[in-house]
Parts: C-alpha cells; sequence; structure tokens
C-alpha cells in the first residue's frame, strides 16, 4: 500500500515538471526534433543549404546533439587531450517544416538558437541569416520574410568545429543546446525585452520595478494595455498593476509598471521562493501575448571586513566551477543531467556554483533559481590575447559587445545569480611589449571610448590599453543591470593586475595564489574579496597512494612535461597542482578569514579534457570533487562533513582489501563529535579528537581480513558508526537507479550504479568486470561510463568495465510509455535484471 502511495505521488510531481513552461516566454515551442545530420570533410558546403538537396539519406535526429562524444578517442585528433581528443570538424543540420498558419495573421515567426558551438551559419529557404562564432552565445533571427506561405520550408545549419585547438578544455560538436520557434503577434515583447528587478526588499515589504520593451512591427499605431500580476510561490496572486500606452507604428515602446508585495516570502539556498511574474498584452479589447517570468526578493551584499551576506544574514559562499559537460552525454544539454549534477552538489553542502568560463545553458540558471544555488555567472575565458591557437580571441574585437550584452540581457532576471564575471585569467591581466602594442586606431576600435587618446598618450599606455577595457565591460553590465557587483577570476593577485589598476572591479577575485590572501584587505582596503577559483586537487576515485603524509605536487610546473606510470592520483587529499593547495588547506583559509566572501573549488565535477597532470592516454579532469560518471570521491564527505551540520557525517576510507600485514592509513571525515574511535576486528586502533584547521582523523594500522569500523561520539553519547568489511571473490552485478520511473518525452534519464559485488553483496574494489547491457522497451541507452580518466572506451555503447568496482549506465526514455527492462551480464557473474517504468 505504501508503495502504491509513493508511486502516485511519483507521478503527480512528474505530472506537474511536465507542465511547467520551460522558458519565460510562452508563445514558443521547441523546434528539436526531426532534423537530418550529416559531417562534412570540406569547408566549402553552401550547397548543402539548398532547397532541392536530396537529404533522404542524411541521418536523422533530436536535438540537442554533440558529434564529438559520438567519436573515438585519438592522440591525432586536433583538440589535444585538452579538449577531450575527441574529433572536430564541420557539420550540417536540416529541417524541413510547415509555416505557421498565423503568419498570414500578420504574426512573426523567430527562431532561437541557445547555444551552437561554433561559428554557426543559419539558412532558412537559401537566405542566408548570419553567423554567430562563439559557441555559448544564445541567438535569434527573425525568419518572417523568408518563410513560404505554404509548402515546405528548409532551416540549414552550418556549424564549424574543424579548426582546433580552440578551447582550454571540452567543447562539444553541434547543436548542443535548445533551439525554439517563436511565434509572436504583431505587438510583441522581444527576446529579453523584460527586465525585473526587486528592490526595497525587507521582511515587512518588498517592492519590483517591471520594464517591459514593447515592439510593433505593424503599420498601424496601437493602444496596448499592459497587465502584470505577481504570483506567490504557491500560485496565489498577491499584486497587479496596469498601464495603456500608445505604441507607434513600426515602432518600439517601453513601459515600467512597479508592483509592492507585503511579508514577502525572500530567496534563498534553505528557502528558494520564487514568485511568478505575469504579463499580458492587449490591443482592441483582445488579448494577443502573454509571458511568464520568474523573480524572487533577496538582499545581497559584499563587504571587505565581513565578505558576504545573504537577507542581512552572513553566509559563507560555499561554491563549486563547474564546465557544461554532462560526462558521457558531452555538450548535450539536458535538463535531468543538470538537475543530477546540482542535486549531488546540494547534497555536499554547496550552496552556489560558478559557471566555467562561458554563458550557461538557461536549464542550469531556471535550477538554480528554483533548487536554491547562488551563481556566479561568467562571459569570457579570454578577451584579445588568445590562450589556444583559435579560440575566440580573434573574434573579441567584432563580436564581444553584442556577446557580452546578450548574456547580460538573457540573465538578468535570475534571483540565482549574484555576481556577473566579465573573464577568466585573462592574459590583459599583465603587460607584455611584444603582445601590447596597439596603434592608436586598434585600441580605439577595441575600446570605442571617447577619451582614449588622452589616456593612450601616456607612458603606460598597455596598462591604459587593458584598464580600459576592463572598464568598458563593466561599464557595460552596469548599464544593463546595476543591481549585482561585477569580479573577474584573475590569476596575477597583485594590485598592479591592470584590471584591478582599472578601479572597475567592485569584487576582487583571486584564483589561487592563498599566500597573498592576508595582503588583500592591505593592498585593496575597500574592496571585498573572494576566491573565485581555489585548490585544483588531484584525484582518482578509488585510487590510494601511502604514506597520506606525503605531498605530491604534480606537475612540477604547469609548462613542464610530466611522467607517472599510474596515471592516477591519490585520493588523500595529497596531491595536487603547484599553483594549487590541498582541499582541508582552503576550507580553513576560508573558514578562518571573515573578511573572505568564500570559495569556489575548482571543481564539483571532473570534466572532458584538460587531463592535469597527465597527458595522453589520459582524456578527462582529475579535479572533481565527484567523478564523471558522478560518483563521489573521498573529498566529497570533508566538504559535507563542513558544509552540512544539519547532518551527522561519517565517512571511512579507503576499502579494507589489501594484502596480509600490509601498513594502511585509515582515514574519517566526520562531523557532529568530539571524538571518533577506529576498530580493526573489533581492536580499538586508539581515538582521535578534532584539530584546528584539520578537518579528518587517521590511522595507520596493519590490514588483516575481516571487518574496520570506526565510531563517533559527543558526550560519551555514539552520534554514527561505519563499517567496511573485506570483499571476497566477485560474484554478481548489482544495478543501483536514482529513479526508478520516469517521464515518457524522449529525454528523461535514468542514472543506473553499476557495482560488482561479493556472495554477501559488498563491493569488490579491485574488480574491472567487463559488464554488457541490453535494454528493451520503452528506453534506450544514453551513455556509460566508469569514472576513470584514462579510459578509452566509446561512450557510446553497450558495455563498458568497472573502475575500481563500479560503472554507469545512462538509460534515456525513448518517447513511449511502458517498461524498461535492463539486463547488466558479465562472464562468471549472476547478472542483474532491473525494470523501470516510462509514464506520460
Amino acid at each position: 500500500m505504501i508503495k502504491n502511495i509513493q508511486l502516485f505521488l511519483l507521478l503527480l510531481f512528474l505530472s506537474a515538471c511536465s507542465s511547467k513552461a520551460d522558458s519565460s516566454l510562452n508563445d514558443r515551442e521547441s523546434f528539436n526534433s526531426g532534423w537530418l545530420f550529416m559531417l562534412q570533410a570540406q569547408t566549402d558546403t553552401t550547397h548543402l543549404a539548398l532547397m532541392g538537396l536530396d537529404d533522404s539519406l542524411w541521418r536523422k535526429l533530436d536535438l540537442p546533439h554533440d558529434w564529438a562524444i559520438e567519436g573515438d578517442f585519438c592522440k591525432d585528433n586536433p583538440s589535444g587531450t585538452g579538449g577531450g581528443a575527441l574529433p572536430g570538424g564541420i557539420g550540417w543540420y536540416r529541417k524541413h517544416f510547415s509555416t505557421p498558419s498565423t503568419l498570414q495573421k500578420g504574426n512573426k515567426i523567430f527562431i532561437d538558437f541557445d547555444g551552437v558551438y561554433m561559428n554557426a551559419s543559419v539558412y532558412v529557404n537559401e537566405h542566408f541569416l548570419g553567423i554567430r562564432p562563439y559557441g555559448y552565445a544564445s541567438f535569434s533571427y527573425d525568419i518572417t520574410p523568408y518563410l513560404h506561405k505554404t509548402g515546405d520550408n528548409v532551416i540549414a545549419v552550418k556549424v564549424d568545429n574543424a579548426e582546433q585547438p580552440n578551447s582550454r578544455w571540452y567543447s562539444g560538436c553541434g547543436i548542443f543546446r535548445n533551439v525554439w520557434l517563436r511565434n509572436t503577434h504583431g505587438i510583441f515583447v522581444p527576446l529579453w525585452g523584460q527586465q525585473v528587478i526587486p528592490y526595497d526588499i525587507s521582511s515587512d515589504k518588498a517592492s519590483i520595478a517591471v520594464t517591459t520593451d514593447i515592439e510593433n512591427s505593424t503599420n498601424q499605431s496601437q493602444q496596448v494595455r499592459i497587465v502584470n500580476t505577481l504570483h506567490d510561490p504557491q500560485g496565489k496572486e498577491v499584486v497587479r498593476a496596469k498601464e495603456e500606452i500608445l505604441v507607434e507604428a513600426t515602432s518600439s515602446h517601453s513601459c515600467e509598471l512597479h508592483l509592492t508585495v507585503n511579508t514577502p516570502l525572500l530567496w534563498s539556498p534553505e528557502n528558494p521562493s520564487l514568485y511568478t511574474l505575469m504579463t499580458e498584452l492587449s490591443a482592441n479589447g483582445k488579448t494577443i501575448s502573454k509571458y511568464e517570468t520568474k523573480t524572487g526578493f533577496r538582499n545581497i551584499a559584499f563587504d571587505a571586513q565581513t565578505g558576504f551576506s545573504l537577507n542581512g544574514v552572513k553566509t559563507k559562499i560555499q561554491g563549486v566551477c563547474l564546465h557544461h559537460d554532462a560526462g558521457a552525454l558531452g555538450a548535450v544539454v539536458n535538463h535531468r543531467a543538470i538537475e543530477r549534477q546540482l542535486e549531488i552538489m546540494k547534497e555536499m553542502g554547496a550552496n552556489a556554483i560558478r559557471v566555467s568560463h562561458n554563458p550557461p545553458a538557461p536549464e542550469l540558471l531556471d535550477l538554480c533559481d528554483s533548487m536554491g544555488l547562488m551563481v556566479m555567472d561568467e562571459t569570457f575565458d579570454m578577451w584579445r590575447k588568445k590562450k589556444t591557437e583559435h579560440d575566440y580571441a580573434r573574434y573579441f574585437n567584432e563580436w564581444h559587445e553584442r556577446d557580452l550584452a546578450d548574456l547580460v540581457r538573457r540573465d538578468r532576471n535570475h534571483p540565482s545569480i549574484i555576481m556577473w564575471s566579465i573573464g577568466n585569467e585573462v592574459l590583459e591581466q599583465w603587460s607584455h611589449a611584444d603582445a601590447d602594442t596597439l596603434s592608436l586606431e586598434q585600441a580605439n576600435l577595441i575600446l570605442n571610448f571617447g577619451h582614449g587618446k588622452e589616456m593612450l598618450a601616456r607612458e603606460d599606455s598597455v596598462m591604459s590599453v587593458n584598464s580600459m577595457l576592463t572598464q568598458k565591460l563593466a561599464d557595460m553590465v552596469r548599464a544593463l543591470d546595476g543591481t549585482r557587483p561585477i569580479t573577474a577570476g584573475c590569476n596575477e593577485p597583485n594590485p598592479g593586475n591592470h584590471l584591478f589598476r582599472s578601479q572597475a572591479l567592485d569584487v576582487i577575485g583571486y584564483n589561487y595564489h592563498d599566500e597573498w590572501f592576508e595582503k588583500v584587505p592591505v593592498n585593496f582596503p575597500s574592496k571585498p574579496f573572494i576566491v573565485t577559483e581555489s585548490v585544483s586537487g588531484l584525484m582518482t576515485r578509488g585510487y590510494y597512494r601511502m604514506p597520506s603524509d606525503s605531498m605530491f605536487i604534480w606537475p612540477e610546473r604547469w609548462d613542464k612535461p610530466f611522467f607517472e606510470e599510474s596515471f592516477a592520483c591519490s585520493s588523500y587529499d595529497n596531491c595536487h597542482v603547484p599553483w594549487g593547495a590541498t582541499h582541508e588547506k582552503m576550507m580553513a583559509e576560508v573558514s578562518c578569514n571573515e573578511f573572505i566572501s568564500g570559495q569556489f573549488v575548482w571543481t564539483g565535477f571532473d570534466y572532458i579534457g584538460e587531463p592535469t597532470p597527465f597527458g595522453w592516454p589520459a582524456r578527462s579532469s582529475y579535479f572533481g570533487i565527484v567523478d564523471l560518471a558522478g560518483f563521489p570521491k573521498d573529498i566529497y564527505y570533508m566538504y559535507q562533513s563542513q558544509w552540512r551540520p544539519d547532518i551527522n557525517v561519517l565517512h571511512l576510507f579507503p576499502h579494507w582489501n589489501w594484502m596480509p600485514g600490509q601498513q594502511i592509513d585509515m582515514w574519517a571525515y566526520y562531523n557532529n563529535a568530539d571524538e571518533i574511535e577506529l576498530f580493526v576486528n573489533g581492536k580499538s586502533q586508539g581515538i582521535r579528537r578534532p584539530e584546528t584547521g584539520k578537518y579528518h582523523a587517521e590511522w595507520h594500522v596493519q590490514y588483516q581480513p575481516g571487518t574496520v569500523e570506526a565510531i563517533t561520539r559527543r558526550g560519551g553519547k555514539e552520534v554514527a558508526r561505519k563499517s567496511i568489511t573485506t570483499a571476497e571473490d566477485a560474484y554478481a552485478i548489482r544495478l543501483k537507479p536514482d529513479r526508478e520511473v520516469l517521464a515518457s518525452d524522449g529525454k528523461d534519464l535514468s542514472y543506473i550504479t553499476v557495482e560488482i559485488v561479493d556472495k554477501n553483496g559488498s563491493l569488490c574494489p579491485w574488480a574491472e568486470n567487463e559488464i554488457t547491457f541490453q535494454v528493451k522497451g520503452s528506453g534506450i541507452i544514453a551513455g556509460v561510463d566508469n569514472g576513470s580518466p584514462v579510459s578509452l572506451e566509446p561512450f557510446k555503447a553497450d558495455k563498458r568495465k568497472a573502475f575500481y568496482g563500479k560503472a554507469l549506465l545512462i538509460v534515456q526514455s525513448n518517447g513511449k510509455s511502458g517498461s524498461v527492462e535492463i539486463t547488466a551480464s558479465s562472464s562468471g557473474l549472476t547478472p542483474y535484471i532491473l525494470t523501470l517504468q516510462t509514464i506520460k
């Protein structure tokens, strides 16, 4: 009976989720299905945009799509291991569709792309609409003039990611984010044309200013009625405001309305209360469009002495940096994939995300709004100086204004965003005479500042160019959103840093350089401070290098080749890069210094590419607190023990399968206790008590088969207990799905942990068995992984080797309702059969 009730509640939850609007604009629909795709070897392929092209043999697929993740790892791929050693190239997408019938009534039709990596050239019925180089930018085209009133239309998109490397990490290739068809009345709110600014916020009262841009594309002036209605998190209307304005023919007009709410529910990570603003436009007594925008009331403040506060409460920013890839799914945006990553981070205790180092998918921000995660929204990894041969620097001069403005206009209504970052480790922090010499004309082209001549006439003209560029970008952000502070991730801590000298940054951001932290209040006496990027610890899940008190700094220097035959990094928090630090050291630095607003740890998850410190065959990172498959590394529980005092944490490691007599270092992360005791086969190995600046307990013990157990106590009473038993020979496979019921939408996912266990159900920590998967019914295999940074097995496959006893199977709904039967088998092991359900 209880299981039936739980299933019923889950069905109601999924139903509610499936009916929730995906966007603040209710006049658009998904344009993801029914595309055709082909990879091309040549660069001159514009004939593939022709209407009469025979595309009957092209591959059929639905978007979003990343063709690189479907390829093979190869050390000769031009992306290099930094880009994940996966292929690039040129891809073409085509879609046939009919013109909406409303076009004949004077409506406007737009196509909106959330992101295409990269150099997206778009054609509609052979008309070239434009190119967008930046692969992370969202963009839109008005296709109304080019549509046929009857018959077939063809949209074609050329995606050119052939010139590599163009990224320091895995970028993906293709239309990897969602595409929308937006069908508006002739009088409409343009894309990102509404700004909602909460102000005068207290627990008693709060107000919002709503500025709405209205375009009239018709040939007649129109009297337009605007009604703004605010609904509380339960859907109840709380306040309404309205106004009538005259919008001249073929022109635009802005309307500003103010609404005040009594006793507002404040947004926070603990209680992410979201209000819904409904905007209705009417003309000639008829409703012509409705728009929905989520908003929230919260006060943010950064202070040079006391750090960060939220809603008047001092709060440490407990953040992680995240890249955009979804592991085995590649760069493809999937709502559930993003949600799972954020759930794992929230469970650890993170309250903030830094999007690294580019505009994020809109879905990530929507989820951060609803789940309660603060966001540092970032625009560029480089400005005009390149970091890789073919990167965004070559487009910066022409495109930076458009790309930055579009990001801020797109994202500024999200309550989760607490700060903007205009760059990450840009090379403009320093002076390099050979690279910085600019003519006056070149500088003014970049800066577009009227007072450029006077500043550039000074002897320190290089500094002036870089500082003025910083000022320009910051001023652009402030003009579009003056409600949030601006920072940049800087790896030059000296006050002579050109970005700092500009005085344009509201918050000083350091990437690493903890030895400079104590000087910040002296060097920047009036500026708040945050660690925009920290740690860069290196860990391989399941691998332990002893003795654990030995420190491994890999590589010796960032630009020196490095080799170590294991291609593995220790999970004892005793391995990090030379510019970084241990997780525990940074935890102590941030916790014990009030002026530090918080930190963003590099990184929450492993990601494809940048396999520091190794080269081939390593092809993904070692930096993550969680591995690429989504399995937490041991350090996850250190953060959880410090960031989650609301739960009792006890994590004991490593496993208990070693050589008889071998000396083993046992560690434990724990909280809410004043002592911890370790036992080996019932015999005490000693009691440890908390030490200042140290967040783990450790014992050096001799391995004996059996059981090792840890017990924490507070005031003499047991708080938690954890034991690990020696595993016997591998006997069976075990599957653990994170969700047993999926939406039958063709997108929803179940992440299934695959474990090799002995006959008693204990995980076999050294198992490397290859597991084959068979999926029948209403699901398909979306990807497989095991978290290994050196596995060259493809992500798109029906089999995977276990890595330290574990692997991952990702099952996706195929769009039909019914059951999904999954069989996992391996030679010599008892197979496992699992059944999932997909529902409407």
